[in-house]
Formats: structure tokens, sequence, C-alpha cells
């Protein structure tokens, strides 16, 4: 896609402009921060040069001024909610965000159970937090929120809930997914700093939409995609259009809220101390923006795999048809078709051409290749080598794996563990590779290619199984596949 985003130069602006806001407050301020704070595959996507853990880097040059508070809502606990992209519940997210965060040198303060009710599953979790010597406090839920502003900024309202002790003039509020209660976290610290003496204020770091955007910008439309389950809308901000003259991005949901929040500085502090949700925001990252051609590319290139990431979840029951319309719509207004995806239409012409399962890689130079399933290989394994073999310079005749090493490993599957499909997997065939480079060359030249991989694009003509996905997933290539099961007689 070539290089669109200015790294080095969002590292330090964003952090600037974080210490400028707080300077604006006496001694606090409450951060609401949105998405993730590291492993950000979204951003670095739609922003070719945004490194996945830049919002972390840039909190890190801020740690002696910071502490985090992490949220997880006890209905979350309750339903077991699940991380789609990691496959993990939120709570057990909650104690890996914990360590990750510490582990970098980070200030881990507390623990929020937001929206108790006494649920049992949420008390057990504070438990077991605490015994890991957590501090865990109780936020709960108010009876007319977020409308009913006299009841909410009083003791039956945030006066119920527990009050955080913090200690640092920033305080960062994360949470494992959206829906947390962060920024009622946030404002209930506020509310309660405000009996206190303490003055306090609220900012909001949230990547996407791009403020200073147009409102149809690439970027703009695959965060809609992204979020096309949450039903969330781009929408011009009309307070900051009314208090300023001038035109900013903002979503559906803060504009909608606005109002409310406006209410609640207003009883806080004697008036609203922003004007449009557009104020409330801190980020930067519209302004390192050196390709708009590159990052447009990325963003189209983005919405045609959130397309294909729906459709293959309305196969299995795990995403509804109105997301699909959905991201359709968003692709006719990025004037994108899934032809516009190179490796999509060679998966599926390699198909059509063999009558098989199949795929193809979009490697970093252009250069697309293809694979089918043969009697020995799955479509992906088959992939893997084909790619490995091109990047070391390696004839495509070439046999990396000898038959003879793969029969006993089929054997193995189909007569000891009772599997169906004797094909090997992209794990099996990596390892079988890795076996082989002992003694060849070749194999050992195609296996020191792996980290070439990273960020080339595979489409396959049918749906994947679990393993092969999560293969892909660790190799940090961009996936895709036709909503087709691959479930088949072959």
């Amino acid at each position: 896609m070539g290089t669109g985003f200015d790294n080095e130069k969002y590292l330090k602006i964003q952090s600037e402009h974080i210490k400028e806001r707080i300077s604006k407050f006496g001694d606090k301020l409450y951060l609401e921060f949105g998405g993730k704070l590291f492993d950000d595959l979204h951003a670095s996507r739609v922003l070719p040069g945004f490194e996945p853990d830049s919002k972390l880097k840039m909190l890190m040059q801020l740690r002696d001024l910071a502490e985090l508070i992490i949220v997880i809502s006890a209905v979350d606990i309750e339903k077991n909610k699940m991380r789609g992209d990691l496959g993990i519940p939120y709570d057990e997210d909650v104690l890996r965000l914990a360590s990750k965060f510490e582990d970098r040198g980070l200030y881990v303060s507390s623990v929020v159970i937001t929206h108790y009710t006494g649920q049992e599953a949420a008390r057990l979790f504070q438990e077991k937090l605490e015994k890991k010597g957590f501090r865990v406090y109780r936020h709960y839920i108010i009876e007319g929120y977020p409308s009913n502003v006299d009841h909410i900024l009083s003791e039956e309202g945030f006066g119920r809930n527990e009050y955080i002790e913090t200690s640092r003039p920033l305080v960062v509020v994360t949470a494992p997914g959206p829906g947390s209660g962060k920024m009622a976290t946030c404002l209930s610290q506020i509310y309660h700093d405000n009996k206190k003496g303490i003055k306090a204020g609220y900012a909001k770091f949230e990547t996407f939409p791009i403020w200073n955007l147009p409102l149809k910008h690439p970027v703009n439309l695959a965060y809609e995609a992204a979020t096309a389950d949450l039903n969330d809308v781009n929408m011009i901000d009309p307070f900051h259009l009314e208090a300023y003259g001038e035109t900013t991005v903002n979503y559906n949901r803060d504009i909608e809220i606005f109002p409310v929040l406006s209410a609640m500085f207003e009883g806080i502090y004697g008036e609203s101390i922003y004007k449009s949700p557009t104020d409330m925001g801190v980020n930067m990252a519209g302004f390192c923006i050196v390709d708009d051609d590159a990052v447009c590319r990325a963003a189209k290139q983005e919405i045609i795999r959130r397309y294909y990431n729906t459709v293959d979840k309305v196969v299995i029951d795990e995403a509804s048809e109105e997301e699909v319309f959905k991201i359709q719509l968003i692709m006719k207004q990025a004037k994108i078709t899934t032809d516009d995806r190179p490796v999509t239409v060679a998966a599926k012409k390699r198909a059509e051409e063999t009558g098989l399962p199949s795929a193809a890689i979009e490697l970093a130079d252009g250069t697309i290749i293809t694979s089918k399933t043969s009697d020995f290989l799955g479509a992906s394994a088959a992939l893997l080598l084909n790619a490995l073999k091109y990047l070391a310079g390696v004839s495509h005749d070439v046999r990396l794996i000898t038959p003879e090493a793969i029969v006993p490993i089929q054997d193995l599957k189909v007569r000891f563990l009772h599997g169906k499909n004797p094909r090997l997997h992209t794990d099996e065939v990596l390892i079988a590779l890795a076996l082989a480079s002992r003694g060849d060359l070749n194999a050992r030249e195609s296996l020191e290619q792996i980290p070439r991989l990273k960020g080339c694009q595979v489409h396959t003509s049918v749906m994947l199984t679990e393993v092969d996905r999560h293969i892909f997933h660790r190799l940090g290539v961009d996936l895709t596949s036709e909503p087709v099961s691959s479930i088949r007689k072959w």
C-alpha cells in the first residue's frame, strides 16, 4: 500500500496534546480511552505506517503522569461476553490487559465493575481480582441514565458509586470492549472529586472516526464498516458547526449524548466546559497522514475485508444480514466491489479453473501466488509453501517436503486421531517444513522467509478451519474467505 502515516510525528504531537489538555484543568484529567491501547490492527491497516502499539508507546511517554483504570461491566461478566478478535472472555481480558500494561511499566491502579446489581459472577470475579492484589470498586446501574440529569447528579445517582482512589494527574480509563461504562466512570469520578474540592476534567481519546477528515473519507467509512454490529454512524458534528462554523466529524453516540453531558458539566462545574463532542476529543491522527492516496487505498481494502468477515459470520450465525447490508452500502459510497481486492479475483479464478478449493496471496511486491487443494495438502497449506518458495528464490517445481514425510502424518491424523481429512493444515505443514529444514537448504531458506508474510493479503475460495485462521492471524496475514463452507466430499 505504501506508507501513508507518520508514526513518529504522531507519538510526539499526541502526547504533547494530552499534556496540554491536562494543563487546562486543575488537579486531574480523566481520559476515556476508546479502542485498543495495543494490538490496534484496524488502525495499522487503514493508516499504513501506524504501528499497532502506537497508542501504548504514546502513553508510555506519559507514564510518570498516568495511572490506568480498567472498567468491565458486570453484565458482560455474567454473559461471559467474548472479545471477537482474541476469542477470550472480557473478564480474562481484564487480567491480560493489566499484565500487559504492568509489563511495560504502566501503573494499573484499580478495576471498576460497572452495572453492578449483585451478579454472582461479578462478585466472584471481584474476589479473584482482590486475591491477585487489585483494588476493585463497584459502580451501579442508575435509574434514568443518561437522561435524568438531576437524579444522576445526586447521592442516589453517582453518589452511590464507590469513589475510586487515584494519585496521578492523568487517569486513563480503558476497557476490554465497548459498552463497559468508561464514560460514566469518568463522570462519576468528576462528580465525587468536585464534592471533595478537587478540580478534575474529562476528555476522550478515540482514534476513529478521524474528526478532521471528510465525512465520507474511506478511513471514516472503514470505521463504519468495522462497527456495523454496533450501528455506529459517522455524522457531521452539529454542535461544533454551530459554535465555530467548522465542519468536523464525530459519530452518532457521542452526538446524541452530548446535550446530556453538557447538562452534567453545567451541574458539576456551573458551566459546560465543552461546546461540542469534537471539543472533548484529543485525537491528533488526522494531522499525521502524509499520503492520502495510500491511506485511501488501504481503507478501501479494509472495507472489503470487513465485508467478507461479516458474510462469513452470517454463515455461522454470528452476525446478522443487516450488518452485511450496511457494509454493502458503505462499499457503494466508497465506489468499490470485491473485485477491487486482487487476491479475491485470483483465488476465485483458480477455484473455477480447477473445481477445487483454492487460495491466493498477494506479497509485498504485488506478486500474486495461488494454490489448490491436493492429495497431500489443503489449499492454505499449499499456499504457504508456494509463497515461501517464491520469497526464497526456490523453483516452484522443487519439493520442500517429500511425500514420504507427509504420509506418516496423514496416517497419524486418520488412523490414530480418527480425523476425516488427511491433508495437512497450515500448522502441520509449517512443522513439517521446520523438520525438513534440518537437512535441506531449500527448506531452511524457505522457512526463514516466514516474517516476510506479515501484512500480506490472502483470500480463499472456502471458509477455513479455526486452526488455519489462527495460523494466518499469527503470521500477521490479512485473511478473507468466500462465504462457502469447507465441508465437502473432497
